[in-house]
């Protein structure tokens, strides 16, 4: 189907498109490519939510009118995948190289980050924190991330982000002090670079963040990805959610400690997407029969306010959830999320492109769900 189509299907059938985003470090070049791939078919989403580096992603998308997302995405990926004094990583470029020989190159990219920082992200704390003779909780980290602040502020138009007319944007942080888990939303309060910041101040690595006297970390401490409050949002609208993934649930039995620490890095960071979708199916499938059973109360005790609290549960929305999740490539290991090299950036990126694309290639995969099967999710590594 022609981009114009989709766009104009999507448009007629759908009341909200929303793109919701999980943290994942350096994996995130894949939200981009994902990003590139719907505008290529001229599907814009209408909400856009997201967690850490996904909150980062969404900064980018929302601050910039839809014609120059992409380039600026570019230009966001390309600033803060570049060495920050050597260019060893450069040699990731090299395909031709022997499996095990591109793994220690992966892993040479990532130490090089650990030991120099991202340029335009986060740089080393100099003292380090346990050299500090007044640490406070901003400085309480191995990272300072004063760089990504100018890098949100040269390339994110923060007038555009609190214009919710244009697009709705929500991102999740943590409160450090009470542990509760809260999202900043630019239909509640003007959201300021903190506010991003904050959502992707993964500690021990990145300070907490302050913001208007509370200090706050990343919402991946709790939850990874933003897909309940999304589902959930009153009123209920019929709704196209593309929910991209960078940790899968899924994954083989570890034999070492590295395996170990990947795979549990793996399960604490899929963060339960698909517990959410499944419990989304039963919510939906519970009002469908609500729904049913009311429809058989007589019409004189429908004024009843039993009934009629019955009714608004009832009122469901459809929902069509389009779940892309990313692929480890053979040579990565369980400092994916922190290897930055320009090569893997560009392959994590078109690796969202190809994802995004086949699933849009999918027939039916775009159509308004039945009332008899209210929540539909499609899976395009299971296609």
């Amino acid at each position: 189907m022609a981009p114009k189509s989709l766009a104009a299907q999507v448009a007629r059938d759908y009341r909200c498109v929303a793109l919701v985003l999980q943290g994942g470090g350096a994996l995130g070049a894949y939200q981009a490519g994902v990003v590139e791939a719907l505008e290529e078919a001229q599907l814009r989403p209408d909400w856009i939510a997201g967690i850490s580096i996904g909150a980062l992603n969404a900064a980018i998308i929302a601050g910039n009118p839809p014609d120059r997302r992409v380039e600026r995405l570019h230009a966001f990926w390309d600033a803060i995948c570049q060495p920050a004094t050597w260019p060893a990583s450069s040699w990731l470029d090299a395909s031709y190289w022997p499996l095990p020989l591109q793994s220690g190159l992966s892993g040479l990219a990532a130490w090089r980050a650990l030991v120099e920082g991202q340029p335009g992200f986060f740089r080393p704390r100099v003292p380090p924190p346990f050299l500090q003779a007044h640490a406070t909780p901003a400085t309480a980290s191995w990272y300072d991330t004063a760089p990504l602040r100018a890098t949100l502020e040269r390339l994110a138009d923060f007038d555009r982000i609190n214009d919710a007319r244009e697009m709705r944007v929500s991102v999740g942080a943590v409160n450090v002090h009470s542990g509760n888990f809260a999202y900043f939303d630019n239909t509640k309060e003007r959201l300021r670079p903190e506010h991003f910041m904050a959502s992707g101040a993964l500690p021990p690595g990145f300070p907490a963040v302050e913001i208007d006297g509370e200090f706050w970390w990343d919402g991946g401490v709790v939850s990874n990805t933003p897909l309940y409050a999304v589902l959930t949002e009153r009123p209920q609208r019929d709704m196209l959610v593309f929910q991209v993934d960078l940790w899968s649930a899924q994954g083989e039995l570890p034999r070492d400690l590295a395996g170990v620490a990947e795979r549990s890095k793996e399960i604490q960071y899929s963060s339960r997407t698909r517990l959410t979708t499944e419990y989304m199916r039963e919510n939906r499938r519970r009002q469908r029969l609500l729904k049913e059973l009311m429809a058989i109360v007589p019409p004189e005790r429908r004024d009843d306010p039993a009934y009629r609290r019955a009714e608004r549960e009832a009122r469901g929305a459809l929902v069509n959830l389009i779940h892309l999740i990313y692929s480890d490539r053979p040579c990565e290991g369980h400092y994916r999320d922190y290897e930055f090299s320009a090569a893997s950036m560009r392959s994590h990126w078109q690796g969202g492109i190809d994802d995004m694309r086949r699933s849009l290639m999918q027939p039916g995969w775009l159509d308004l769900p039945s009332p008899e099967q209210p929540f539909v999710t499609h899976d395009v590594h299971q296609a």
